[in-house]
């Protein structure tokens, strides 16, 4: 569309006029442009004065600034942002042309026309630049003082104009690209990221701004080795995320248990022999297994959890005690695991220090060691006799 702003004198003077006191239309142009926080509600009762161009649909007692206010606004609403940045575009020269070879001025001196900071012009320029790159605009060398082109529609201009210096540092750029691919606008994610406070505050009171919190910072754990060992470390110092820890490590385990037998068609006894789980354990494994993986994300998995465990690790046993052959080995894989045990603790035990046992002498440590070495003599005495004859 080709958007007309007409002023009772122009936006910018040239190089030879002198400055003189900046009109209010031109201070109400470097107010910040909200159009994303107010978006299409306010198009939708501005429609009949942005629809007017000329002095006809204003009352007729209105004064002719306050047509040119109606006119001004009714631009805004059709082009928002587009239209003061192309009072930059056709007025600010680009970099690298010099003072003679244009009309144009520099943005320090448009600035202070305008009555703003150069950084502030500048990002208009840069939006301007950014749209002409990718074609919706024409170039700077292409505009004139006081030229009129087609302008993007509004809802695009926050693609292209960053209202925060801090877009411009290594965090801000990285912030507005995390934003982009999001599907939101760059300012919103740089305004959040500027008020740590405000971000804490909205986390505390709303629960489901806690949870995209929580979401984001696991997206982000996953590749900063710095935050895992932090996150890592506030767990391990508060008391009752130890315990939600532990509970939470413990459904995870049962529930690994169970998706194992579907997965595998495989499970292991309680001594430790893995076997080929029966169709009926297997079954009742997929059963529960189903139960738990359609619950609602959130929703607590712990007794869905103990409940599956406990009723495949009852029949597991069943299938144990069905079967003699498999009850048989589940005895000798029982006591041989306990006899590895029970040799890695008594290696542990040292007497290096053979000369000073004077000194950790008690009265039970001698007593303790006669009743074993007597349990152990029974069992060798027990084995000898069921050791079969060659």
């Amino acid at each position: 569309m080709t958007v007309e702003i007409a002023q009772p004198a122009p936006a910018v003077q040239s190089a030879d006029e002198t400055t003189g006191e900046v009109s209010s239309a031109d201070e109400a142009f470097w107010e910040e442009p909200g159009a994303s926080d107010h978006g299409d509600s306010a198009g939708s009762g501005l429609d009949i004065v942005a629809q007017g161009t000329s002095s006809e649909v204003v009352a007729p007692s209105a004064s002719n600034d306050i047509a040119q206010d109606a006119r001004d606004f009714g631009a805004y609403v059709r082009a928002g942002g587009w239209s003061f940045a192309l009072k930059v575009a056709r007025s600010v020269r680009p970099g690298g042309e010099a003072a003679g070879e244009t009309p144009k001025i520099s943005a320090k001196d448009f600035a202070e026309l305008a009555g703003c900071s150069p950084e502030r012009v500048m990002r208009y320029y840069k939006a301007w630049d950014k749209a002409a790159d990718d074609g919706l605009v024409p170039y700077f060398e292409a505009l004139a003082p006081g030229q009129d082109v087609e302008l993007p529609d509004s809802d695009v201009w926050h693609s292209y104009y960053v209202s925060r210096s801090s877009a411009s540092s290594d965090r801000g750029t990285a912030i507005a690209a995390a934003a982009e691919a999001e599907g939101i606008r760059p300012t919103k994610a740089l305004e959040v990221a500027e008020n740590p406070t405000a971000l804490r505050a909205a986390i505390l009171a709303d629960p489901s701004t806690a949870q995209a919190a929580r979401a984001a910072l696991l997206d982000r754990v996953k590749e900063d080795p710095a935050l895992q060992t932090e996150l890592a470390r506030d767990i391990a110092r508060t008391d009752d995320l130890k315990k939600a820890v532990a509970t939470e490590t413990q459904a995870a385990s049962r529930i690994g248990y169970v998706r194992q037998i579907v997965e595998n068609g495989q499970v292991k006894t309680p001594a430790g022999q893995t076997i080929d789980a029966p169709a009926e354990l297997r079954a009742e494994a997929e059963r529960h297994l189903s139960l738990i993986d359609e619950l609602d994300e959130g929703e607590d998995t712990g007794e869905w959890a103990t409940d599956a465990y406990d009723t495949v690790k009852d029949l597991v046993a069943q299938t144990v005690q069905a079967n003699p052959e498999l009850r048989l080995q589940e005895r000798r894989t029982k006591f041989y695991s306990s006899l590895q045990k029970a040799t890695k603790v008594f290696e542990e035990l040292t007497f290096d220090d053979v000369d000073d046992l004077d000194t950790i002498y008690e009265d039970d440590m001698l007593q303790r060691l006669e009743e074993l070495q007597e349990a152990v003599g029974m069992c060798i005495t027990a084995l000898r006799k069921a050791a079969p004859t060659s």
